[in-house]
């Protein structure tokens, strides 16, 4: 079997493959979309780093593909959906560059913090401007950290060792977990108050794209700095410049932006802003660490069959995954469907399995209804191998029930779910032997198909309401594809489920939610 490697990376993942039995390997960086497609027929693994862009089209032409693995954790230049519709497995390394990433992190606040590299600039200018660049301590200074996960854990470790006082803000992890690393969990207001350095490490997500905006500048201490080694686009650059310039900050460093690389950016000429060119997983050690993994993760698959890392399929037997696969999309879905309705970090999540489907192995469905959970909130660091483990390091307690009667289905999953704020119920089955349906939203019951883009809408049971809310869409050119509508007579309200043909903006969502009627409004992404 053939692996092409199609990114840079360490010899020391090169010589894995060279030394696998069985498998011959080509190293060739660098090659043009039209030149990767015509060569990408030949392959049955391909490794890559954030280089190569493994589009459908490249998918398409990859007739023998089995495998792809990305040295890294980010996938966005993946089209995991086609590469999942032809049955390829996608991978990533989550684990070699969370240490790296933390580092870089403290080393952006010392820099910062001491203006070393301006010092450095200008005594290479041949000046010696001593009183210019006086600094302060981080001995006894608050570090407010948004996203206390792994990269997040570290980076607070480090600071404990520094002397500094760590706040966490992450509205996924219960407050006691992060008291119990010897933090003190705060809400994100009184973080940006208290704090006199803010780092992020969060993924990209519509939650957080923008989340450090204008509004939020307006809530930070005077003086304080900001940090992110997480992903560009979390911070709203142009926010960032004001905030520099005349607003609350006294300093910032970025090591990602918005677009990569960003140009002659307004920030590049602030004498109070340093920065790197994404270098957060830049080390020796970082690179050596996923490429090792990444092969040896693909020469695992190829001539073994072990699945590990796997962000579209769970590590289970061929056999097995021909028989429960569609359950574990289905599980998946539900599990997705659930995180982007509830509110507040998860604590308690009992999952129960009635019919037929009880008699099967559960943990991979389960796995599965675990990293659709978590996947709205972690991106890419979640996959099907770690789903279970960063659900216990967030204190989710999970239960698991089966019984082989189903009542009005032959089959049905139902996931529950509570969080510090609600509890939430969902259940789904099969129609026929592949296609997945929820069934149930708490006390609404209906049968949606659990894909693309829906809108879930709270509303007073009246005359008029649908068609107000299609008007709505039909103003922003949205077309509905499919509408589920249920009542609680009790309450007096509707639920609505729509499928449209389109992402839905904040400003169509602004608009339904405007409607007299409407009293909530929630958007998921099922792709």
């Amino acid at each position: 079997m053939k692996v092409l490697v199609s990114d840079n990376m360490s010899e020391k993942g090169i010589e894995i493959f060279k030394k696998a039995k069985g498998i011959t390997v080509d190293v060739k960086t660098g090659l043009p979309p039209e030149e990767l497609k015509a060569i990408i027929k030949d392959y049955d693994g391909l490794a890559i780093r954030s280089a190569t862009k493994v589009t459908t089209d490249i998918i398409g032409a990859a007739k023998k593909l089995k495998v792809i693995g990305r040295a890294g954790i980010g996938l966005d230049n993946v089209d995991i959906p086609a590469a999942s519709q032809r049955g390829i497995v996608v991978m990533n390394t989550p684990e070699g560059n969370t240490i790296t990433t933390a580092e870089h992190t403290i080393s952006m606040i010392l820099s910062m913090t001491r203006m070393i590299p301006q010092a450095t600039a200008s005594m290479k200018a041949l000046k010696w401007e001593k009183k210019k660049f006086q600094g302060r301590e981080l001995f006894n200074k608050t570090l407010g950290i948004i996203g206390i996960g792994k990269i997040g854990s570290i980076v607070a470790d480090r600071a404990k060792g520094l002397k500094m006082k760590v706040i966490a803000y992450d509205p996924f992890i219960q407050a006691d977990m992060i008291t119990k690393q010897g933090n003190e969990a705060v809400t994100l207001d009184e973080l940006y108050k208290r704090s006199d350095y803010i780092t992020i490490h969060v993924p990209k997500t519509k939650d957080t794209l923008g989340m450090i905006n204008a509004q939020a500048f307006g809530k930070m201490k005077k003086g304080a700095m900001l940090v992110n080694c997480s992903r560009g686009g979390v911070v709203d650059e142009k926010a960032l410049y004001e905030a520099l310039t005349d607003g609350p900050l006294a300093a910032a460093a970025l090591d990602v932006f918005e677009k990569e690389p960003p140009g002659d950016s307004p920030l590049m000429k602030l004498d109070n802003f340093i920065c790197t060119p994404h270098l957060g997983a830049s080390t020796k050690e970082a690179q050596e660490n996923v490429a090792l993994a990444v092969a040896e993760q693909i020469v695992d698959y190829l001539l073994n069959g072990v699945i590990r890392n796997a962000v579209n399929v769970p590590s289970v037997s061929a056999n097995l995954l021909e028989r429960v696969k569609p359950y574990l999309t289905l599980a998946e879905r539900m599990g997705a469907f659930q995180a982007q309705i509830i509110q507040g970090g998860i604590s308690e999540v009992a999952i129960e399995y009635l019919g037929e489907v009880s008699q099967f192995d559960t943990q991979p469905m389960t796995v599965s209804l675990l990293k659709g959970l978590l996947t709205p909130a972690l991106r890419d660091v979640v996959n099907f191998v770690n789903a279970p483990l960063l659900a216990k390091e967030r204190g989710i307690k999970i239960t698991e029930s089966k019984s082989e009667t189903a009542h009005d289905f032959i089959n049905l999953i139902t996931l529950k779910v509570k969080t510090q704020e609600m509890e939430s119920t969902i259940s789904g089955t099969l129609f026929g032997k592949f296609e997945p349906r929820i069934v149930r939203l708490n006390n609404f019951r209906l049968e949606a198909v659990p894909e693309g883009h829906m809108l879930l809408i709270t509303s007073v049971d009246r005359p008029g309401v649908i068609g107000a809310i299609s008007a709505t869409l039909g103003k922003h050119s949205i077309n509905i594809e499919r509408m589920h509508v249920g009542q609680e007579k009790d309450q007096g309200m509707n639920i609505i489920l729509l499928t449209t043909d389109q992402i839905l903006l904040p400003s169509v969502l602004k608009d339904v939610a405007g409607l007299p009627p409407v009293a909530a409004v929630q958007a998921v992404e099922l792709l």
